[in-house]
């Protein structure tokens, strides 16, 4: 298996103390301040600043007289032994390496401040928290510690492929599709990157390219999946952004796999497509968008720069630009905000 150069630094003591600590809390039961101190074989003062130390990363915990501390609910750690054995032993054998982190400022930024992947090799980054995470247009990605997954693959085309503008879009089926490896059915795509779940958003993905149109391409494909979001997080983004919010636990309730699962489905399935967009482009994924389009035919309103367009949503062009049917005009988007409007009657 392919390595880089740079390894990660190894744990310090207290760092494994609070790694520890975590899984403890993860479990979903109680534990008293003198059963954590014994279990990590430290005085109560020192179970206080790594509590301390982890409420500053924005974990949530309860603390409750007579029967100790806990988190809300079991969270299921990400684990890169677990995440690595869903994976293919074909998609093991491209690692170049995986680093699953408990916090980071951005994953797609600790990617790109690593030497670039061998040509079809790729390096997966994932973390508990994001304290800078970005969505679309400078957005903060807003994701609590444990409510989903914030991930990024990095890659490197020897060559930009055909309609390298396109790959959001092909990332949307691939994502679709790894989400349908675990029975976790109708999600659709709204453009250019948004998954969507009965109309509100499940996550979204944010693609960082650097290449000529002769020769080596770099993409760093960043993903947020919500996985089991609190209320209050939802009610945020509602007031904050107009996004209402789904998530994996609503749809799958108790059949909702674990985040390490999951990973491993959506880095197989982008694998994948990828070794295919290398040759093909966009065209072979084309029509599973089209299928998947959440706007397909549908009233919608287009903010592209100062600009405001309505027209009818006509689906995208081979190179995945939006097509917009604008009074009988068909007009095209390389980029911009589109979101459903309403009609009058």
């Amino acid at each position: 298996m392919p390595t880089s150069s740079k390894a990660q630094p190894p744990k310090t003591q207290a760092q494994a103390r609070r790694q520890r600590l975590l899984a403890l809390l993860a479990e979903g039961t109680f534990y008293s301040g003198e059963q954590l101190a014994k279990k990590l074989k430290i005085s109560r003062g020192g179970i206080w600043k790594l509590m301390n130390s982890l409420k500053a990363l924005g974990v949530d915990i309860e603390s409750v007289p007579r029967q100790g501390y806990r988190l809300p609910r079991a969270v299921d750690l990400l684990d890169k032994e677990a995440i690595l054995g869903s994976l293919p032993a074909a998609s093991r054998s491209l690692m170049e390496r995986a680093d699953v982190l408990l916090t980071v400022d951005s994953t797609n930024r600790f990617l790109a401040d690593l030497p670039l992947p061998q040509p079809g090799h790729f390096q997966l980054c994932t973390a508990e928290v994001q304290n800078a995470g970005r969505g679309r247009r400078g957005r903060s990605w807003l994701a609590p510690f444990g409510s989903g997954i914030c991930l990024s693959l990095a890659w490197q085309f020897a060559e930009a492929p055909p309609t390298f503008s396109a790959l959001s879009l092909a990332v949307g089926v691939a994502v679709v599709k790894g989400l349908r490896r675990l029975g976790i059915e109708g999600v659709g795509l709204k453009w250019p990157n948004d998954l969507q779940w009965q109309g509100r958003k499940l996550g979204g993905i944010l693609i960082e390219m650097r290449g000529e149109s002769a020769g080596p391409a770099q993409v760093i494909i960043g993903i947020g999946i919500n996985m089991h979001m609190p209320a209050t997080v939802r009610m945020q983004l509602a007031e904050r952004e107009a996004v209402l919010i789904a998530d994996v636990h609503e749809i799958m309730h108790e059949r909702t796999p674990t985040r390490n699962l999951l990973i491993g489905a959506i880095v197989a399935e982008l694998l994948e497509m990828l070794r295919t967009f290398t040759v093909q482009g966009f065209a072979p994924f084309k029509d599973e968008w089209q299928q998947l389009d959440t706007l397909a035919n549908a009233p919608v309103k287009v903010l592209s720069g100062s600009q405001t367009t309505l027209g009818t949503a006509r689906g995208v062009d081979a190179d995945g630009t939006l097509l917009v049917d604008v009074d009988g005009e068909l007009r095209r988007f390389v980029s911009g905000e589109v979101s459903l409007r309403a009609v009058k009657g």
